[in-house]
């Protein structure tokens, strides 16, 4: 399997239509590709800079003549979760044309989506991406391939993989600065590139406030590692 992270942009699709000119986000949380109707049906979370900037998107989504659905399941404040129907777009045809399927959740913002999608060989593959630079402008972000193997592997542990996403995610904003930079200036290498005093002095903070941060981050992520840890031994003890 072929795993590909595409930075898209098309030129016939309601929600980057709508990022384009609106300070929202769109996040999809279930997908279904009806290709005979020729329509994609999903689930999104829509996150606005503001409820004004909201409110403004969700219009703007409404009105665009590729939508043909646009309904809103809950709202609080700037983030709503909404269901849509939308015309199948150029690269949907494109990719479903040529062998492909989506492998993962897409995320929409600032005009661009972020795609993940799967082939099963090398010239699906080509003849995909060739035909989507004839209507569509994207970069292929990252290319990862698999075998059954890895591929068993990585579905077997995915429980183990999100338990470590999910401490990552617990980070707050001045802890994951702290610590990224900590890591890249070699705070942890042996011996010590950079010190607690140089951290102090680029965060401007004391050395006490960043050895907290420090701390605080090291035990979300260590924690986080540990779960990932058990639930992997788990999982062997199980298919064993």
């Amino acid at each position: 399997m072929i795993d590909l992270d595409i930075d898209m942009r098309q030129y016939d699709c309601p929600f980057i239509d709508t990022t384009d000119d609106v300070e929202i986000a769109f996040s999809a949380v279930q997908w279904q590709l009806d290709t005979d109707d020729e329509q994609l049906e999903t689930r999104l979370i829509a996150r606005g800079e503001s409820t004004g900037a909201l409110e403004d998107g969700l219009h703007a989504l409404r009105d665009h003549p590729n939508m043909r659905e646009c309904y809103i399941l809950s709202k609080r404040e700037n983030v709503a979760e909404i269901g849509t129907t939308i015309e199948e777009t150029n690269a949907m045809r494109t990719i479903q044309r040529n062998g492909g399927y989506i492998t993962g959740p897409f995320h929409i913002e600032d005009g661009h989506e972020q795609w993940h999608v799967g082939f099963d060989d090398d010239a699906d593959e080509d003849h995909a991406l060739a035909e989507l630079e004839r209507h569509n402008d994207y970069t292929v972000a990252d290319r990862d391939q698999f075998g059954p193997t890895e591929l068993f592997d990585l579905l077997e542990n995915s429980d183990s993989a999100l338990r470590l996403l999910e401490g990552c995610r617990s980070l707050t904003e001045t802890e994951r600065e702290t610590f990224e930079t900590a890591a890249r200036e070699g705070y942890y290498e042996t011996p010590r590139a950079t010190t607690l005093e140089d951290l102090s002095n680029h965060f401007d903070v004391s050395k006490t406030a960043v050895s907290m941060n420090l701390r605080r981050s090291e035990r979300k992520v260590l924690q986080a590692a540990l779960s990932a840890l058990e639930n992997m031994d788990e999982t062997v003890t199980q298919t064993r």
